[in-house]
């Protein structure tokens, strides 16, 4: 599961860029000219609205959706010509929102499926018991079916089929989405230790204030359009995002 790291806060390369992206879905221009940067061993938030552009973002890191101008660059590589199961063998790994588990398949079924690149495969009786230990409740319940989990136990199958592909960017969109509280806490304390065991986290999530309290630093998205970057306290305690998102 863990990733190769360097020392948090070093400004020497980023592992992610983003320059100038615009992204279109038909004739509707769904990202202007977005452009941040994610660095190895950081959780970076990206907040917003509904239709702010957040997962149109990882769309576009991932490949499923081609941005129409500017450039994403993975690891000094640009991932122009790079289809997205290319972008997973080079470490790029997304739970999707909603999870889309095989709902009909086992627990351990779905799992599996996570390692899929040759150096998954090669890795995956160890990747097994990683996530086995980060969640206990997937051993417990290897042989039952996936769609029959409870939401939050369904969201940490989701979360540990992408540690299978040992990712190097874990890219999570609205992991807490309608989630109980108490699911909420764990999946955030669950992220927390991710990137703590080397993985570097690009997070989207509307839940504004305890993104921002994880995250080391953060983007805020209006109507696709990058509004406010910085550290996420800075971030977070800026009169802008308070007024628009916390009601403050």
């Amino acid at each position: 599961m863990s990733a190769p790291v360097a020392e948090h806060g070093r400004r020497d390369g980023a592992l992610l860029r983003l320059e100038g992206v615009d992204a279109f879905y038909g004739d509707l221009q769904a990202l202007h000219a977005v452009a941040f940067e994610v660095y190895e061993r950081e959780i970076a938030a990206v907040v917003g609205a509904n239709a702010a552009g957040k997962t149109t973002t990882l769309r576009v890191i991932s490949g499923t959706l081609p941005s129409r101008t500017g450039r994403v660059i993975f690891q000094g590589r640009d991932l122009a010509d790079v289809p997205a199961h290319r972008r997973v063998d080079l470490g790029i790994v997304q739970v999707p929102e909603g999870r889309r588990l095989f709902p009909f398949m086992t627990v351990l079924e779905n799992l599996l499926l996570g390692a899929h690149t040759p150096a998954a495969r090669a890795a995956r009786d160890g990747t097994l018991e990683e996530v086995y230990a980060l969640f206990p409740v997937l051993a417990d319940r290897r042989v039952q079916l996936a769609g029959s989990l409870s939401g939050g136990e369904q969201q940490m199958l989701a979360i540990g089929r992408a540690l299978m592909a040992r990712p190097r960017l874990l890219m999570l969109d609205e992991p807490t989405l309608g989630l109980a509280p108490v699911f909420v806490k764990r999946i955030f304390e669950i992220v927390r230790t991710i990137n703590e065991r080397g993985v570097t986290v690009l997070l989207v999530e509307q839940n504004v204030r305890q993104a921002l309290a994880l995250a080391h630093r953060a983007c805020v998205l209006e109507n696709g359009r990058l509004t406010l970057a910085g550290p996420a306290q800075a971030v977070l305690a800026d009169d802008r995002l308070k007024r628009a998102y916390l009601g403050l």
